[in-house]
Parts: C-alpha cells; sequence; structure tokens
C-alpha cells in the first residue's frame, strides 16, 4: 500500500511537471484538476477518513520516514481508550464518533509539538510516534492520558451533554529499525494490556521480559496477538 501511493505521488508530480514545460496554459487547469485528484487518493490511502489521522498504512509511511536519515531511539506509545463502548451504546454512534474526532485532535496536538505523528489503527486504538527527546517519557505519556480524560460535548435529542472516557497506553522506547508490527508494536501492546489489567487510566513502560496479562483479563484475542504467537517472532 505504501508503493501505491509513492506511485501515486510521483505520477502525480510527472504530470505537473510535463505539463508546465509543454507551456500549454490551456492544459494547466486540466493537468492541476489530475494533480490535485491524485494527492486526494494518495491522502486517502495514508489517512483515517473519520479522524484525519494517519491510518495504518500511513503509519507505516511515517515509521519508515523516521529511519530514513539515520536510525535513532523512538518511543512508541499504544492507546486505548477505556469506556468507549459505554459512550457509543449511550449516544449512539454519532456520539462516538464525535468523542473519536476530539481525542484524535487532542492526541495529534500533543504529538506534534513533540515532533512526532498520531495514527488511528481500529474504533478507539491509536498508536503515537515520537522521537526520543529531552522530555521525561512519563511526563509524556500522563500528557497523554491527562488530554483524552477532559471531558467532550457530545449532541443528544436533549441537548449538548459532557462524557469523558479514559485511556491505557502501553509505552516501548525501540530503534526504529526494528519492525514496526512484530517488535515496537507488540511491545507496546503488551504494556497497554498491563495498564488496563492495572485498571486504565495510566500508562506502563514495556520492560524486558514483560508478558502479555492472563487472557481471562483480556478483552481477547486480536489479529496481532495471533502474529506474535508464531515461532520466531520476538516479544
Amino acid at each position: 500500500m505504501f508503493i501505491t501511493i509513492l506511485v501515486i505521488a510521483t505520477i502525480a508530480a510527472a504530470i505537473l511537471s510535463i505539463g508546465f514545460g509543454l507551456g500549454r496554459l490551456a492544459a494547466r487547469p486540466a493537468l492541476n484538476r489530475v494533480y490535485r485528484e491524485l494527492a486526494d487518493a494518495a491522502w486517502q490511502l495514508a489517512h483515517d477518513p473519520l479522524t484525519g489521522l494517519f491510518n495504518r498504512t500511513g503509519l507505516h509511511a511515517v515509521y519508515s520516514g523516521f529511519a530514513a536519515p539515520e536510525p535513532q531511539p523512538l518511543i512508541v506509545m499504544l492507546l486505548d481508550l477505556d469506556g468507549f463502548k459505554a459512550v457509543n451504546d449511550t449516544y449512539g454512534h454519532d456520539g462516538g464518533d464525535t468523542l473519536l474526532m476530539e481525542v484524535a485532535d487532542r492526541i495529534s496536538s500533543i504529538s506534534e509539538i513533540n515532533g512526532g505523528a498520531a495514527a488511528r489503527l481500529s474504533g478507539d486504538e491509536f498508536v503515537i510516534l515520537l522521537p526520543v527527546g529531552d522530555q521525561q517519557i512519563a511526563s509524556l505519556a500522563d500528557a497523554f492520558v491527562s488530554a483524552v480524560g477532559r471531558p467532550v460535548q457530545v449532541d443528544t435529542n436533549s441537548g449538548p451533554v459532557a462524557t469523558a472516557v479514559t485511556a491505557s497506553i502501553g509505552v516501548a522506547v525501540i530503534e526504529s529499525t526494528d519492525h514496526l508490527e512484530d517488535v515496537a508494536l507488540h511491545r507496546a501492546d503488551t504494556a497497554m494490556y498491563h495498564a488496563k489489567h492495572q485498571g486504565g487510566n495510566r500508562h506502563i513502560i514495556y520492560a524486558p521480559g514483560m508478558t502479555m496479562p492472563d487472557r481471562q483479563h483480556r478483552r481477547g484475542a486480536r489479529p496481532r496477538d495471533v502474529r506474535h504467537n508464531r515461532p520466531g517472532v520476538t516479544a
């Protein structure tokens, strides 16, 4: 999928370059339109349509970009909302979407301020990529927990209502050359489940040797669990 984005972007740039090179003024509006359409297609391939955050494809592209200049340590956070199902059940999908968009804006803002990026992987699961800087990792994670926990106003038949969720965050410090799915997200996922197991509304930093909590305390297996249970995958 990332290759598809690069191909679309390359074609768009080539079309625009050729069009201006020919100097045909009449053709420029059409070429500009094609370029905009291709750029929009590339954006859609890499972004979540609801929140505007990167999707999994975009996350892989950003992750590769961090490693491009030279390998560097990165902070990977897997953020899962506590109590989101109750919001959906109480206020419907529109209320849930409103909350997701607001939470996404808060996550994105903190990420960008710290030189990173945020992605939405699934319904209520987000990933944050940050370079390792001067700020304490625990303080950064706590900033995300606090931001998510602030009330959000959702519209109901009776008017706006304030509701809130909390966040369980798993944090892993990895090298940008580590595999995103099998190492970075797996470690952050493991730590996130420990945060859930301890009641949520907190972060847990991955430590070597950390394993998943008892399955009876988990929400159920996900595709990533299956991948990481196969032989040869390092935790």
